[in-house]
């Protein structure tokens, strides 16, 4: 490994890489604590009702249980920051898969088979667990998620797309999606003989894990420590607390020992969170020449009973194009199904699915290549604000996608390119994601021998924050990054927010970079050898983040891609897809890479395999392991290439960084599907874009 300073932006190797493919990092169900118990959940088997008994007698008498926790004998909690985390409190049934109690035993064997002998009644109740475009509970909720209003109109809609000469009125729907991180959601608790609570959790990040259960158990945050050291994937489903964080710590007060609880993978459809299925009506009314004149884009979603949860997916519209008249609207309505929850780039992903197919409907009404359409309706300022971009390289995206791809080769016409039975297709989409930042702690320390080390409660998901982390304070510090240790994932480091909404470097970095800055400044004021000690800086961003910025900040991209049909069996492959992305300066070339190609991926099956169903009558989703959800596999994702362009940003913080996690996904699905249709002829507008859905259509 070289000694030198490297600049921001190198690809450096990640630092815990060697640990991770060696088994030598420990995740949040690898604890081994001394005389650890292990716990299963045991899920209501009833779409809606109330459990009248639970029979435990069989499943105590077994070899090896040690408890079993229900509504009736569970710790009394209080009042949870977010109701799914309201477990064993009462008899009441939300949805089918709800937990209803726990199975503790000196084995993870031993404790399935508890659940198993449990003897459950119930009373039910009619339920109704499916979303429809005329569901006579819509409402029109205040917020989408992120605050966002629900609704927002912009001049006359209705008048201007009724006088387009050119119009575009479709729906696209989508079904439920799930997270499934590789690591399931995983929490290992322990309670000190002096009431102090310690969570080992699969999480999105430590502080806002410990804020909650400190709040459910009626505790001082300081008497809760929360690690969360390596995180297999969570995607937005690891982002708040789940329920197993709850369920552990109470098994663990109930029983006296450390427990365990991994959520078993069947169960995880019900109870961590789910993209929510959406209707999307988007209207388009454009001039001869291309330039939208009217915009509405309205979606339906549903929420549970359990809480409102809004997917945000009409905002993209409010940024992407410019047009004087617009209209914005979600509505919901809440059923008998698990609780909704965030999925990478939540809003974005199945907003952009919606927004770009219907660009690309549009391009091919009017005769315009997709790509100069989309150049066309550029706007200098967010159409919905009126907030200049801090800075905006769509446009630059596009080109530079448009020449690396060979775009402009191609043939526009539809269902033209074969070879023998593969029908050939390209498609572009656009992709955008918001800027956000949260304040941040951290510390800065040098120590005597020259070294340098970091203090941040950051949560490494799987994307290097660890490594890009000590490549901000090494710059700052002017050392080389192997000098710097950065300690991350423990909620009695200083606080920090949690990993999502491509949030997290930004927030994390401007706290260590303000600490080591501060370092620095400390250490050009002394004179002599530092003292055995060495010396701390600390830093807050509350102030500077608190601050409303004059501009519209959002990272920006371009995503192509080729695709083959088979006219025989409708099987759709992706041949190759391009990602070029606009999102300030790059901090890590390496891990940028991963994450943006990752994205991509994820966008991949969102577009041909992925998708999930919800029984009627069963009352909870079909796909509910891997065996059913079908994520893309090695196979599947070939040739994905990931560019950026130079993007300099002064007016996001003192990297000139946005985030990256989640764009990648954002016009993936929208470029597959566009593609799709340019190879066949054929506009479907209901994803995943399976072969039974497209063999009909085919010649």
């Amino acid at each position: 490994m070289s000694h030198t300073p490297q600049p921001l932006g190198a690809p450096v190797v990640r630092r815990e890489g060697r640990d991770k493919v060696t088994g030598a990092a420990r995740y949040s169900a690898e604890r081994n604590l001394p005389g650890c118990l292990y716990a299963w959940p045991v899920p209501a088997t009833v779409p809606r009702g109330r459990v009248t008994a639970i029979r435990t007698d069989d499943a105590l008498a077994l070899p090896g249980v040690r408890a079993v926790l229900t509504h009736e004998n569970a710790p009394r909690t209080e009042k949870p920051d977010d109701p799914i985390l309201a477990v064993l409190q009462d008899d009441r049934v939300p949805h089918r898969g709800w937990q209803i109690a726990l199975v503790v035993a000196d084995t993870l064997e031993g404790a399935r088979a508890g659940a198993e002998a449990l003897h459950i009644t119930y009373e039910t109740a009619p339920h109704d667990v499916v979303l429809t475009e005329d569901h006579p509970g819509l409402y029109t909720p205040r917020t989408a998620n992120g605050g966002y209003p629900a609704v927002r109109e912009r001049g006359d809609f209705d008048r201007a797309f009724a006088a387009a000469p050119v119009r575009i009125d479709a729906t696209y729907t989508l079904g439920a999606l799930h997270n499934h991180p590789m690591e399931p959601h995983a929490s290992t608790a322990h309670w000190s003989p002096d009431g102090h609570l310690t969570l080992y959790d699969s999480g999105q990040g430590a502080t806002t894990v410990r804020d909650s259960l400190a709040t459910v158990f009626g505790l001082r945050p300081d008497q809760v420590t929360v690690v969360s050291e390596h995180v297999g994937g969570g995607f937005g489903s690891k982002g708040t607390p789940r329920p197993q964080t709850v369920l552990a710590a109470m098994a663990a007060l109930h029983t006296g020992h450390p427990v365990e609880l991994a959520m078993p993978r069947r169960h995880m459809a019900a109870v961590v969170g789910h993209r929510a299925p959406t209707v999307q009506r988007v209207r388009l009314g454009a001039e001869a020449d291309g330039t939208l004149t009217s915009v509405a884009h309205e979606v339906i979603s549903h929420t549970s009973t359990v809480k409102e949860f809004v997917e945000q997916a009409a905002v993209p519209a409010r940024v992407m194009y410019g047009s004087a008249h617009s209209r914005t609207v979600h509505r919901v309505t809440a059923l008998d199904v698990p609780s909704p929850s965030w999925m990478r780039a939540p809003g974005e992903a199945p907003g952009m699915y919606a927004l770009e197919s219907a660009l690309d409907e549009l391009a091919s009404a009017l005769g315009i290549d997709p790509v100069e359409l989309r150049l066309r309706n550029d706007p200098a300022d967010e159409p919905d604000s009126g907030k200049p971009f801090s800075s905006r390289g769509l446009a630059a995206c596009l080109r530079e996608g448009a020449a690396r791809f060979g775009w402009h080769d191609r043939d526009p016409r539809p269902a033209i390119r074969r070879e023998g039975a593969l029908l050939l297709g390209t498609g572009v989409a656009s992709a955008t994601y918001p800027v956000y930042i949260s304040a941040s702690h951290a510390s800065a320390h040098a120590a005597a021998d020259g070294s340098y080390r970091i203090a941040v409660n950051a949560t490494d998901i799987g994307t290097g924050a660890r490594t890009v982390l000590a490549q901000i304070a090494a710059g700052v510090l002017a050392t080389p990054v192997e000098n710097v240790t950065v300690d991350i994932g423990n909620s009695e480091l200083p606080d920090a927010p949690l990993a999502g909404g491509s949030s997290g470097t930004a927030s994390w970095g401007w706290s260590v970079h303000k600490a080591a800055t501060e370092l620095v400044r400390q250490l050009g004021e002394r004179t002599g050898p530092l003292p055995d000690g060495g010396v701390t800086a600390t830093a807050d961003t509350g102030s500077e983040t608190a601050a409303e910025s004059p501009y519209a900040r959002h990272a920006f991209g371009a995503q192509f891609a080729e695709v083959a049909v088979d006219s025989r069996t409708g099987e759709v492959r992706v041949r190759r897809m391009l990602g070029v992305f606009a999102a300030g300066r790059i901090l890590n070339s390496r891990t940028a890479r991963s994450q943006f190609v990752g994205g991509m991926t994820m966008g991949l099956g969102m577009a041909l395999t992925e998708g999930s169903t919800m029984d009627p009558v069963f009352g909870d989703f079909t796909e509910s392991d891997l065996a059913s959800y079908h994520v893309p596999s090695c196979a599947d994702a070939v040739g994905i290439e990931a560019h950026w362009i130079d993007e300099e940003d002064p007016h996001l913080n003192p990297m000139g960084s946005k985030g990256i996690g989640e764009i990648g996904i954002v016009g993936a699905a929208a470029a597959i599907g566009n593609a799709v249709r340019h190879a066949t002829g054929t506009r479907l507008r209901t994803l995943p874009l399976t072969p039974d859905r497209l063999l009909p259509h085919l010649p």
